[in-house]
């Protein structure tokens, strides 16, 4: 069995988090492991995550932020607690469907893949179903070039699991990265490892204008900088060793 990692940051996730835990650990066994940095949330998420993880059988790692750091530095953080083979990356908002283990724990296990993301329902604010697919709603091309991707990042953080070896050739984080899950797909990119996209609905995708991970809308001139930026860091990255 593979050990697992689900590696989370949450900020006043009071409302959200219940049912996304449960999604969750119901899908867990006792040898995996969730790693969670709240970045200092002013409502109770500590003591109700606490609450919510009781009775997890498996390994906690629980931590609070002495400062906010913002949702790429805390993925950081728990990503470099993790110690799964496989690693799953949460958002606080949503619902994992009861297969989404299981799917993606069999494209890396049988179909040997460092990077699987997949495709989710789209859920609005009020619960009601905005799409069944959010790689429609949101335009996402998951068959990307580095280019591409550059123009259009088509790989969504909630989405995705990553193998032990592309972590560690994506850790540390560089200074100023526009988003981490850009970031693990083109560190998987310039390692030729193996990206596995699936079609499959594993989870509602939760859209009600404030979750902590979406992305501000800017200007074209702050798009173009960081994409420049990116680009980049991304011909300076050297090749893993691993």
């Amino acid at each position: 069995m593979t050990n697992i990692s689900v590696c989370m940051a949450t900020y006043n996730g009071v409302k959200t988090l219940p049912k996304q835990i449960k999604s969750i650990i119901k899908q867990l066994t006792a040898q995996d492991e969730i790693v969670i940095i709240d970045d200092c949330s002013s409502d109770d998420t500590m003591g109700l995550l606490r609450e919510l993880l009781v009775n997890f059988n498996g390994q906690t790692i629980l931590k609070r932020n002495d400062q906010n750091m913002g949702p790429i530095k805390s993925f950081e953080k728990a990503l470099g607690l993790a110690t799964g083979n496989l690693v799953f990356l949460s958002d606080q908002d949503d619902e994992w469907h009861d297969d989404k283990v299981e799917i993606i724990q069999d494209a890396y296990v049988n179909g040997h893949a460092d990077l699987i993301v997949h495709d989710a329902t789209v859920i609005g604010k009020n619960g009601e179903v905005v799409d069944q697919s959010w790689n429609h709603y949101n335009h996402n091309q998951v068959d990307q070039s580095v280019f591409s991707n550059l123009i259009k990042n088509g790989y969504t953080g909630a989405m995705m699991a990553i193998s032990r070896r592309l972590l560690d050739a994506a850790l540390p984080f560089p200074e100023k990265i526009e988003m981490h899950d850009q970031w693990l797909f083109l560190v998987a990119k310039k390692n030729h490892f193996k990206i596995t996209a699936t079609s499959a609905t594993l989870m509602d995708y939760v859209r009600h204008g404030g979750n902590v991970t979406g992305m501000s809308k800017r200007n074209k001139k702050e798009m173009l900088i960081g994409r420049l930026r990116m680009l980049n860091t991304y011909l300076k990255m050297k090749e893993s060793s691993k």
